[in-house]
């Protein structure tokens, strides 16, 4: 038995502006749709799929089952938020096969402390999600990268530096940076600008000796 989060879903019928009726009674409005397959028009428990989404990402496969029927793989594809309660107002599942390669958006994590940081620099990310293209049982949650390279302000971790498994390309520039540490702006003091030096007196102000 497979250890992939699982949901269950229902075949529905209703669309367009009658589905508020559905979100009112606790159900999510959700299309499941895949090459080679047909559009499939369903709901969630709106609870269930909010306790669901706040521990998987794009690339995580999660074991569908539409009226109870055997489970498929699936990803979440995309989330319609309400604007003002940023509740789920509907849900994009992606059916994959196994055997076809996907692309998924994967977050970048950075493991450990860097030394750069802790000398008074500041740590930061231009980078902190890559594309990454594999087979679905290989894309990762995460890919992580060790801080502890940064000793300097001049160091830097690319997309380059980046280690992933045998099969898992990264669709990112090699040179793009991911993380880094700034050096630490330096305030001047107050009152510590040297003074201008005096004006010479204009000529012939002195008196002839």
């Amino acid at each position: 038995m497979s250890d992939r989060p699982r949901l269950a879903a229902t075949s529905r019928t209703v669309t367009g502006k009658a589905v508020a009726r559905l979100r009112q009674e606790g159900r999510l409005p959700a299309v499941v749709f895949g090459h080679g397959t047909e559009s499939e028009a369903v709901s969630l428990d709106a609870h269930e799929f909010d306790l669901l989404r706040r521990h998987v990402g794009a690339s995580t496969l999660v074991d569908l089952s539409v009226d109870g029927k055997q489970a498929r793989p699936v990803v979440l594809h995309g989330t319609q938020f309400h604007k003002v309660t940023h509740r789920p107002l509907h849900v994009d599942l992606f059916a994959v096969r196994m055997t076809e390669e996907l692309t998924a958006e994967v977050p970048l994590v950075g493991d450990g402390v860097a030394p750069a940081e802790e000398a008074g620099g500041t740590l930061v990310h231009p980078v902190s999600r890559v594309k990454v293209r594999a087979l679905p049982g290989d894309l990762p949650e995460a890919i992580h990268y060790d801080l502890a390279t940064l000793v300097s302000y001049d160091a830097v971790i690319t997309v380059g530096d980046l280690s992933v498994a045998a099969g898992i390309t990264i669709q990112a520039e090699a040179t793009e940076i991911v993380a880094r540490v700034l050096a630490p702006r330096v305030e001047e003091a107050a009152g510590t600008a040297e003074a201008a030096p005096a004006e010479a007196p204009a000529a012939g102000s002195e008196n002839a000796g």
